[in-house]
């Protein structure tokens, strides 16, 4: 999944329209003449890598966050993860081309759109997929084709081409860090995904059913044997993985540039390495998986570009190999 900036040589009358390229001067001679378009000395190049590949990996974290939180409480892999974020991006072009609204207010519709469609989705299909003789392979099955009827559904309403939110939808300009600058877009993807860890984090430590979410994910056996009411937790926690997964949608067309319907398998693919890498089944594990991923991304688009791709599942490969359990999981003693 590779960001929307990329160091490139490019013309510099053009600067104006890649949103993501660094905000510096540009000298005075050939207006015409090819510039690189991420400039800058050796520890210039470091510190932006590093500074974005922390926005970066915080915003993935919220991506990867609902899909670990279902699988947590429900040991199911939702497949259809990433067409629920890019129903995200859409709600977000519509509220902005629409309506003239800014894409912000697509977050109330995305987490209200994700109570309407996902109380009655857990209710119709997750109860028998925990009482099959495997669940875990029939749910691949079930949200698979779940994914693929809502891409196609995508496309019926919007058609397959790319969308884009207006530049300045989320501000024109560009806040600084540590000398580096970058879109307000990057910031608000940031602010929002941490806004969204910490109610989780609140949601977990400070309520009754949070409690009860806690004690489902480490058994849920003896949860029930409890008497926590296991079938109302996980329903919550399908309502939120979805509605994280729309709410993360709002910001992938500034992210990532544009948003097509056919996207959604490379975000399913990428959230669930975030995952592994983290801790599959611990959602505040996901935190360290998608700030590995967003530096590894980053530094590799900064010095490597065409390997930037393959970063996501080489890492995985890696912690799978090394650390089975993720990175914030209980290590595994083989015998």
């Amino acid at each position: 999944m590779r960001p929307a900036s990329r160091c490139i040589r490019r013309r510099r009358t053009d600067r104006q329209s890649h949103r993501l390229i660094r905000n510096r001067p540009a000298p005075n001679d050939g207006a015409g003449d090819d510039i690189l378009a991420c400039e800058g000395t050796n520890v210039e190049l470091l510190a932006y890598a590093v500074m974005g590949g922390i926005l970066y990996g915080i915003f993935f974290t919220l991506v990867g966050l609902g899909l670990n939180l279902v699988f947590g409480v429900m040991r199911i892999i939702n497949l259809a993860h990433g067409q629920f974020i890019v129903l995200g991006s859409y709600a977000a072009w519509m509220v902005s081309h629409h309506f003239g609204l800014s894409p912000l207010w697509a977050i109330p519709v995305s987490v209200a759109a994700a109570t309407i469609i996902g109380w009655p989705m857990y209710r119709a299909v997750v109860p028998r997929l925990q009482r099959s003789a495997d669940p875990e392979m029939l749910s691949f099955i079930l949200f698979f084709g779940i994914g693929q009827m809502l891409e196609s559904l995508t496309v019926l309403m919007f058609g397959a081409d790319q969308r884009s939110l207006p530049d300045d939808a989320l501000g024109s300009g560009n806040l600084g860090a540590f000398g580096q600058q970058f879109p307000d877009s990057w910031w608000w993807a940031a602010g929002i995904s941490v806004a969204a860890l910490v109610v989780l984090w609140l949601y977990f430590s400070r309520t009754r059913f949070g409690y009860a979410t806690r004690a489902v994910m480490a058994n849920r056996e003896e949860a029930v044997a409890t008497g926590i009411d296991v079938r109302r937790v996980s329903t919550i926690a399908f309502v939120a993985g979805l509605a994280l997964a729309g709410i993360a949608g709002v910001f992938v067309p500034y992210l990532l540039g544009s948003v097509s319907p056919d996207l959604g398998d490379n975000l399913t693919t990428t959230a669930f390495a975030i995952v592994v890498i983290g801790s599959l089944g611990n959602p505040l594990g996901t935190i360290a998986g998608g700030l590995v991923f967003g530096l590894g991304t980053m530094l590799m688009q900064t010095y490597y570009s065409s390997w930037s791709n393959v970063v996501p599942y080489a890492l995985l490969l890696i912690i799978v190999l090394i650390r089975p359990s993720g990175l914030l999981g209980k290590a595994v003693r083989l015998a």
